[in-house]
């Protein structure tokens, strides 16, 4: 029997994370394999643990601090199943996302060697149309057409890693509070020599997080605008993208970058 951990973080929207869990436990399972989930609540005062442990009470859930955000919330999850023990394959799945029934079963059938990261193509709900998943070294999306593509960087809604890229590469860097944890660890698996494809067809639906920060907009006062963009909802918070664009892509990039978020901090209309 392979045994899947399914890693998820939540924080005050017990309606999202009950339905994602419904669609969770509603895929198809292929015969061989097992799912245990692994639930962080970081903090939810809306009643999220107790309704979860009612609804599946085989769900391991795990209480945050209150202030891990997603990729620490991810991380958190990833350490207890791990301490817990060793598991053939390892799906991040975000709260938000519903999967298909066919979802857990596309997922391991493309990933069909322990050197793959497989990450999970997912669609609007109402259009269909791509919102998360993998993109090309240019940043464009792979829309899935039927068959195994290769990916550059991955969006972390829905990510299938086996335990062998884990013993390789590790987990998700908890310096990371929010974003770009995804984005990092799939480049650090890149380049420890193991390949990342995105699935043949859409496992899932969310819909997309279109709404640029606060930071972004001229009408939002300058103060509240430096605010935001420190904050850990920001997106690109300095410090935490300038760490990461020098690990991959050089200090003068990552140099520029600091400086180019900043301008566009003190002059929105840069981002037109």
């Amino acid at each position: 029997m392979k045994e899947i951990a399914i890693l998820m973080t939540c924080y005050n929207r017990v309606e999202k994370t009950i339905n994602c869990l419904r669609a969770l436990y509603n895929c198809y399972m292929p015969n061989g394999y097992s799912i245990e989930v692994f639930l962080v609540d970081d903090g939810s005062t809306d009643g999220t643990s107790a309704q979860v442990k009612e609804l599946y009470s085989s769900v391991n859930i795990v209480q945050g601090t209150g202030s891990l955000y997603w990729n620490r919330g991810m991380y958190l999850a990833w350490k207890t199943a791990i301490d817990k023990k060793n598991y053939d394959y390892y799906l991040w799945l975000n709260d938000d996302t519903i999967l298909f029934p066919h979802a857990i079963n596309e997922l391991i059938l493309c990933t069909n060697n322990e050197n793959i990261l497989t990450c999970g193509a997912i669609c609007f709900p109402s259009t269909k149309e791509f919102t998360y998943g993998g993109r090309s070294i240019k940043g464009e999306k792979i829309i899935p057409n039927g068959e195994i593509q290769n990916c550059y960087m991955i969006n972390g809604n829905c990510v299938l890693i086996s335990n062998k890229i884990v013993s390789y590469v590790g987990l998700l860097d908890p310096i990371y509070p929010h974003a770009i944890g995804d984005f990092e660890y799939g480049l650090r698996a890149l380049k420890s020599g193991f390949e990342i494809i995105t699935t043949r067809t859409y496992v899932g639906e969310c819909e997309n997080h279109s709404t640029l920060p606060q930071w972004c907009y001229s009408y939002v006062p300058f103060l509240k605008r430096l605010k935001s963009l420190y904050s850990p909802l920001g997106n690109s918070h300095p410090k935490y993208f300038f760490i990461f664009e020098k690990k991959y892509f050089g200090f003068f990039t990552a140099l520029k970058h600091f400086i180019s978020i900043h301008l566009r901090v003190l002059v929105p209309s840069l981002w037109k």
